[in-house]
């Protein structure tokens, strides 16, 4: 059965990707900052302890990533998931678009939201590069939002996080097209949709078992002809 590694893990749609592909049969490589922390990642790795690997990874820390890399050895990963992303020091949830309004920057806040939402993603491909040239499937997926789409921009605001959701799309474009040529690689970003979970809140449109369900169709279709294009979960596209 193929190997995925996920990031994020710990919560939300990290933790339901895990969930999903070790139900499926897939080999899961869970990473998380404190994975034995998270009471539903422990026992998902407990209930799956053949299929499920929990690994200590704060992606903001490239040396650990370049660790995790090595203790990896030369494993094969058909599917290199970077699921972790953060908003920043607010939450949408709770105060909608009044967070990250103008005039109200924390610029440290917005180096840490780039660092994990654009940079680190960059890290774990350019690290990974050889666990999934070498896999079969040979895929790298990041999820984005919906709020990096500049055509969709009509209320504003959220400036951190859309800039960084934006960057990452035209990191993952580029990616698409260098990687399909170089190493026949098929690297895309998705949307998840707008997801109950901690960052979307609870009033958000589906819930994370849906959304989970969909992306991994959308990821199980992707090949080279698909790459370079910005998905939805439910296997529509959106404009850039």
């Amino acid at each position: 059965m193929p190997t995925t590694l996920i990031t994020g893990t710990s919560r939300g749609l990290g933790l339901e990707f895990v969930r999903q592909y070790a139900a499926a049969g897939w080999t899961v490589l869970a990473c998380a900052r404190q994975p034995t922390a998270s009471v539903e990642l422990a026992a998902l790795a407990a209930s799956h302890s053949s299929k499920v690997r929990l690994l200590t990874l704060d992606v903001g820390d490239h040396a650990a990533i370049e660790r995790t890399a090595r203790e990896l050895d030369s494993m094969p990963i058909d599917v290199l998931l970077n699921s972790a992303g953060i908003m920043g020091s607010g939450s949408f949830a709770t105060e909608g678009v009044a967070f990250g309004r103008f005039g109200h920057s924390d610029f440290a806040d917005w180096e840490r939201v780039f660092r994990i939402n654009v940079i680190a993603p960059m890290k774990m491909a350019e690290v990974f590069l050889g666990h999934v040239a070498s896999s079969e499937q040979k895929k790298i997926v990041t999820l984005t939002s919906m709020l990096g789409s500049v055509a969709l921009n009509r209320i504003g605001g959220l400036y951190a996080y859309r800039a960084s959701k934006a960057a990452v799309n035209a990191m993952m474009k580029s990616m698409a097209i260098d990687l399909a040529k170089s190493h026949g690689i098929a690297a895309t970003a998705i949307h998840p949709g707008w997801v109950r979970t901690d960052l979307g809140g609870p009033r958000a449109d589906i819930d994370a078992p849906q959304s989970v369900s969909g992306m991994r169709e959308v990821i199980a279709a992707l090949d080279l002809s698909r790459v370079g294009r910005y998905w939805v979960y439910d296997g529509s596209e959106m404009p850039w």
